[in-house]
């Protein structure tokens, strides 16, 4: 019998992404029985010591990979990023009359949407006008040093434009991350951020869980008069175990962890792997402008979001279809940018880039003018 993973593709979805595969390997394994618990992950209560140990593992991956101190909590909730975009607001504004929004794609721009349910909202920058394909630079973002914080989002999946390095709000205004789709890409200063928040689907496990760093005095702002689930605070004091939480998602977040701590060597390691995968598509894009079109401007490329636009519809639909032939999967462009889209999160291997940057420069060869 041929081994399954033989048979697997290369799949570049922008979320849910692939995963590991030895952590598929052992999650399989331990599928039906935990070692020593004699019932699956799935079938044990979440307050038993086995299930515990999962999570307090998990927390502690991520505080060392990220360098996490005693001054933050770190949550794991549900609700996607989505439910974020509500819960920062309704934590977080806490008297103030405005917060910040730096909106450079489309989840940018939904979280500023949700924020508006709340309270005021002031865009600090926008690249509506040139469809999302940039980053500011330094000195374009207008900040309000009265706001109640500043939101971005590091990295947007549909248009491909990530930031370098983060924005600098004013002194005493707290700085809020939507890091869903590059958590756990590279290494980050946690101490300039008051809260970070990142659905698991991309980089950090399965659909199910969402991890959440606040600096705890920020939790403290939370109202007693939020409903209960909405409430940081509340989540902190009851270290995520309040209500049930995602529990199978949790362990795969701390096989995850522990692959990158074990057998990456790290976020240093993950990153200059994952800037290398980048490079061998974005030189195929470089050395074909007029076959291969980046939807981002060179200096806001994204390291997990390569989007490019060929000369015409037909011959994207031919390039994702012939792509699927050779088990190069979910390529399709987001409706707002068309084209292809290519995820290369933490998980997709060197040797999956290196067969889609064949294929690309195989099928530019034939179809070029």
């Amino acid at each position: 019998m041929a081994n399954a993973t033989e048979k697997r593709v290369y799949n570049f979805s922008p979320g849910p992404a692939m995963l590991p595969v030895s952590v598929l390997q052992r999650a399989r394994d331990e599928m039906l029985s935990l070692p020593g618990v004699g019932a699956s992950v799935m079938e044990i209560s979440h307050r038993s010591q086995a299930f515990l140990d999962i999570i307090e593992a998990a927390e502690a991956n991520l505080r060392k990979l990220l360098g996490i101190s005693d001054n933050y909590a770190v949550l794991f909730l549900q609700g996607g990023s989505r439910l974020q975009f509500s819960m920062v607001p309704m934590n977080l504004y806490a008297g103030k009359k405005s917060a910040d929004y730096v909106v450079t794609g489309s989840w940018g721009k939904q979280a500023a949407g949700e924020a508006k349910k709340v309270g005021a909202v002031h865009t600090a920058y926008t690249a509506a006008d040139t469809n999302f394909d940039r980053v500011p630079a330094e000195g374009e973002i207008d900040f309000d040093p009265d706001a109640a914080y500043v939101h971005y989002c590091c990295n947007e999946t549909i248009q491909g434009v990530q930031f370098n390095g983060e924005p600098t709000p004013p002194e005493g205004v707290p700085l809020v991350c939507d890091a869903s789709s590059d958590f756990l890409h590279r290494k980050v200063d946690v101490e300039n951020y008051g809260l970070i928040y990142a659905c698991a689907q991309k980089n950090a496990g399965p659909a199910g869980v969402t991890l959440v760093v606040i600096r705890k005095d920020l939790a403290e702002l939370s109202s007693d008069d939020l409903p209960i689930y909405m409430n940081y605070k509340w989540h902190a004091s009851e270290n995520s175990l309040g209500n049930t939480p995602p529990t199978f998602a949790i362990y795969i977040n701390k096989l995850v962890t522990d692959w990158l701590l074990d057998e990456v060597g790290g976020l240093d390691a993950m990153y200059e792997q994952n800037k290398k995968k980048a490079l061998m598509l974005y030189d195929v894009l470089d050395a074909s402008p007029d076959f291969y079109k980046g939807h981002a401007q060179v200096e806001s490329r994204s390291v997990m979001n390569v989007t490019f636009n060929l000369p015409s519809d037909e011959l994207t639909k031919a390039f994702i279809a012939e792509a699927e032939k050779h088990d190069l999967t979910e390529l399709k462009g987001h409706r707002s940018v068309g084209g292809v889209r290519a995820s290369i999160y933490n998980a997709m291997p060197v040797e999956g880039v290196e067969a889609l940057r064949d294929f690309m420069k195989d099928f530019r060869d034939k179809h070029a003018n």
